[in-house]
């Protein structure tokens, strides 16, 4: 067993099973063994690829994204320019390169990334080593004023709850102990379906269905933030678009999906966004979406950008940048998978990439 095992064993010996969202929590956040702590998961080197790793045109078409909805504020002077769950500061950095063909708009952006990962926290400043960048561990800790914000795959890692449907009830998933083995079981109590979907009520035996308050509560708080101060919100991530049942927990190590209980601390753990779920969330701000990923980037321009970029580069180049397109797009890649919504304050202008027909507006 290695140190957060062990930690996690004794936990369970002494207040008994545990939630998986708690398991999460101490997995991928404890403050000295936890996986976005320790180490630096991004890259081929790392457990996964994100989409600014996959190429420049990602961040760069959100950066023109994110100067378009300063417009639509009115170009305020200055204004908040965030990033939740930076990454490594690849997309921001893209972001930024590609918006400052907006005049004004580099001199306005205060750049505040919320992170609590040294180990990330290091490599955003050394990708944006030439900006001035402030940094906070929670999205409340964001300063007053007009905000203009993007997480990418930052929702799917908070936390989640599972429910597990049998004959007298919902049950909770629990992390217990098996041996010295780290095993799922159902709490014996059953839970009142009132929080759960009507969707969901209904669900036949066995089903099972995932909750997540840590990301209702992100949402809430990125939401009421744009509405006390004007701005809009840009949010991208794997997960399905309305509320359904499914056990969609996973752990990624070295680019290879693992047992999600057998490395905590050295896995990457996450699970699908339900996006029905934030849109909830965002009660009171206009919310856009979700889109398919792909069906976004190609509205905002992605196959020109590529052919841009092809008509200077090298035959392999022109191969890579092709092969990017299809990742990023590819209803079988990353495409229809990832999804986009847009969250804003109200008495603004549509934002671009969900105009076509069947995308959501509430």
């Amino acid at each position: 067993m290695n140190n957060l095992q062990t930690h996690l064993a004794d936990c369970i010996r002494l207040n008994g099973p545990m939630s998986i969202a708690r398991f999460m929590a101490e997995a991928l956040g404890h403050p000295e063994w936890g996986y976005y702590i320790s180490r630096d998961p991004l890259g081929r080197a790392g457990d996964f690829i994100t989409a600014p790793e996959v190429s420049q045109m990602f961040g760069e078409l959100i950066g023109l994204w994110c100067a378009d909805r300063w417009q639509a504020l009115g170009a305020p002077d200055p204004f908040n320019f965030v990033e939740l769950g930076p990454g490594r500061g690849t997309l921001m950095a893209d972001a930024l390169r590609a918006a400052a063909a907006m005049p004004g708009f580099s001199r306005a952006a205060h750049i505040h990334l919320v992170e609590t990962s040294p180990v990330l926290r290091a490599a955003q400043q050394r990708a944006l080593a030439n900006k001035e960048v402030a940094w906070h561990d929670h999205i409340a800790d964001l300063p007053a004023g007009p905000t203009i914000a993007v997480a990418n795959e930052f929702f799917d890692a908070l936390p989640i709850r599972q429910f597990q449907r049998k004959d007298d009830g919902w049950h909770e998933r629990m992390v217990a102990l098996r041996g010295e083995q780290l095993c799922l079981q159902l709490n014996p109590a059953v839970v009142p379906s009132a929080p759960l979907p009507k969707a969901v009520q209904a669900a036949p035996s066995d089903a099972i269905f995932e909750v997540s308050p840590a990301r209702s509560a992100a949402m809430s708080e990125l939401s009421q933030h744009l509405l006390g101060h004007g701005g809009a919100g840009l949010i991208i991530d794997y997960g399905h678009g309305h509320s359904a049942p499914g056990d969609t927990l996973q752990a990624m190590r070295a680019h290879e999906y693992v047992d999600p209980l057998a490395h905590p601390g050295q896995a990457d753990l996450t699970a699908h966004v339900d996006f029905q779920a934030l849109v909830e969330a965002a009660s009171g701000a206009v919310t856009h979406g979700p889109a398919g990923q792909g069906a976004f980037l190609k509205q905002l321009g992605i196959a020109t950008r590529a052919e841009i970029l092809q008509r200077r580069a090298t035959a392999a180049q022109r191969e890579a940048i092709t092969a990017a397109l299809h990742r990023l797009t590819g209803q079988d890649q990353m495409g229809q998978l990832f999804k986009v919504m847009a969250v804003t304050s109200p008495g603004q202008t549509a934002p671009p990439g969900f105009a076509l027909p069947g995308f959501e507006e509430t």
